[in-house]
């Protein structure tokens, strides 16, 4: 491997000082536009890099924010990267991207290296919370760089949240298996320690209320957002003596495995169980049986999370702010929940 070039060898080149070269890399006005350009074009030709760590520990700011998700391989969270990087991109920045894989160690980590890198701000959805994750929360707060959640959050002084009314969702979507005529409804729920899950259940057991529908623990499954769980879940739906006629399932993953379940005992979607999913992914839609689910706005919620970081990174007092933006779920009602006209 070749030795690197330094501004050292640039100055040697063009016979001045290492000091001039430093200030035309970096734009200061003391320098002519002569000079600049020609020191640029030297540095080109002798493929200098510059130390952009060395840059942001020197300036105070990298240009670049973290962005941290539990999962890459999902529309839902594709589609809010797409919205925090079309604004920043337009401000700026660079985005780091990084996923967790509902680890919480992993997470620890990833925390640990974006705060070695000097990122300017830290966008996540969180994996998890435990004391590891608190502390890495407060590890970032400390060190007055902005941190703003997105769908999951904690529920930290000071810190910024975009989330959707998971509440609400859990509600409308029962609600809608209840006017459809179903009666014994069961939840897929995703980790209830996190709030987005939690609340989803609680607007479901909302709707049963209202409707003087007995509550059934049985109906009420904890699962991974998969395919493969949504599958044994139903497995296990199946099973009981009196199974439900409806499922509100906290992941369309999850749905996706339970229609296929169902279906491959014979059982008919929407005739015998009605099924409606969360977070509106593309499958949803193009499917034969096509699933009713929750659209969550994901695009919007990305943008809203950056223009949440830049009104924080464009003014110092506003690091330590708490904005919490709710957006509103929408049902997308599809032929998995329909009732037939005869039913």
């Amino acid at each position: 491997m070749g030795k690197k070039t330094t501004i050292y060898d640039i100055a040697k080149r063009l016979n001045t000082t290492a000091s001039t070269v430093s200030r035309a890399l970096n734009n200061s006005p003391k320098i002519s536009k002569k000079t600049k350009d020609l020191v640029l074009e030297t540095a080109n030709k002798m493929n200098y890099q510059q130390n952009k760590l060395a840059l942001a520990l020197k300036s105070g700011k990298s240009n670049n924010v973290g962005v941290i998700v539990p999962r890459i391989d999902s529309n839902f969270f594709a589609s809010i990267i797409k919205g925090i990087e079309e604004n920043l991109y337009a401000h700026g920045y660079r985005v780091i991207i990084c996923q967790t894989q509902n680890n919480q160690n992993i997470e620890v980590e990833i925390i640990n290296t974006l705060l070695k890198a000097q990122v300017d701000g830290i966008l996540m959805s969180i994996s998890s919370i435990n004391l590891d994750t608190k502390n890495s929360f407060n590890r970032i707060l400390q060190k007055q760089i902005p941190l703003i959640f997105f769908d999951r959050k904690a529920n930290i002084k000071d810190v910024s949240s975009v989330t959707i009314n998971d509440f609400e969702a859990g509600y409308m979507a029962t609600k809608h298996l209840i006017n459809q005529g179903c009666k014994k409804i069961a939840h897929l729920s995703g980790n209830i320690l996190l709030d987005i899950f939690n609340n989803r259940f609680l607007g479901y057991k909302k709707a049963l209320e209202e409707e003087g529908i007995e509550f059934n623990k049985a109906y009420v499954l904890k699962i991974r957002s998969t395919v493969k769980d949504g599958q044994n879940a139903a497995k296990q739906l199946l099973k009981l003596r009196n199974p439900p006629n409806g499922i509100f399932s906290s992941s369309d993953y999850a749905a996706l495995g339970a229609i296929q379940e169902i279906k491959a005992n014979g059982i008919k979607i929407p005739g015998d169980i009605k099924v409606v999913g969360f977070a509106n992914e593309p499958f949803t839609k193009f499917m034969e049986l096509s699933i009713s689910t929750i659209d969550q706005s994901p695009v919007e919620m990305g943008k809203i999370a950056a223009n949440v970081f830049l009104q924080q990174s464009n003014n110092s007092e506003n690091t330590k702010i708490e904005k919490n933006v709710v957006l509103a779920p929408k049902l997308i009602i599809r032929k998995s929940s329909l009732k037939h006209p005869n039913e």
